[in-house]
């Protein structure tokens, strides 16, 4: 089970510290976890993320090669064209879905072929970050064998939630856990010790399996 740390902005060298698999950097200027300015070197163990929504993919190519973006994320309304035209750079690509109560799971077909990875997240007032999960029971009917990231409020206060939903059926393809603001003592500033202990737990549970 790998771990993705999300909305990086202002102490990216203490969570890579702790090595996470991947770290997310958003390039969205309505976010409050805007990234402005350069990241700094982190490990090359951490793969670096690039997290846009709804970007011109001048705009997108520009931040991977300015950053060395090993990944982006979409998180708007992008079509398959542009995760294809993105993929074909040899640009790994996670797209990402917003689920509340329901989820109509035909809309992922178009993406089947362009696409590395899912998202999983809560579907709110902004585009991510909303604090609050969804209902995970919805992803008993997901059809496809793509893996996907779950992301949507999840904190150390509901680890033992995280760590039942492992177990069942619809984690099969759950490839990673996406942490943001359920971590953080403000918008772009993670809390160091609580990511320390929620990996910990996450790594002990997988090493158990």
């Amino acid at each position: 089970m790998k771990l993705k740390v999300c909305g990086m902005k202002y102490n990216p060298k203490e969570v890579a510290a702790i090595a996470p698999d991947y770290m997310g950097f958003i390039f969205y200027d309505k976010s409050p976890r805007n990234l402005v300015g350069v990241i700094p070197t982190i490990t090359r163990k951490v793969s670096k993320v690039g997290v846009f929504v709804n970007a011109s993919i001048e705009e997108i190519l520009k931040k991977v090669s300015l950053h060395g973006l090993q990944m982006v994320q979409l998180h708007g309304q992008e079509p398959p064209e542009l995760c294809e035209r993105i993929s074909n750079l040899n640009i790994k690509v996670i797209k990402v879905f917003g689920i509340a109560d329901s989820f109509d799971f035909s809309v992922l077909k178009p993406y089947e072929d362009v696409c590395d990875y899912y998202l999983f997240d809560t579907k709110g007032k902004n585009p991510g970050g909303n604090g609050y999960t969804f209902d995970w029971e919805v992803l008993e009917n997901y059809p496809s064998t793509k893996p996907y990231f779950l992301s949507g409020g999840i904190g150390l206060e509901n680890i033992d939630e995280v760590l039942t939903f492992l177990y069942r059926p619809e984690a099969k393809y759950c490839y990673a856990i996406d942490v943001n603001s359920r971590f953080e003592t403000k918008p772009g500033k993670k809390d160091i010790e609580k990511l320390i202990a929620f990996k910990k737990r996450i790594d002990d549970e997988v090493s158990r399996r």
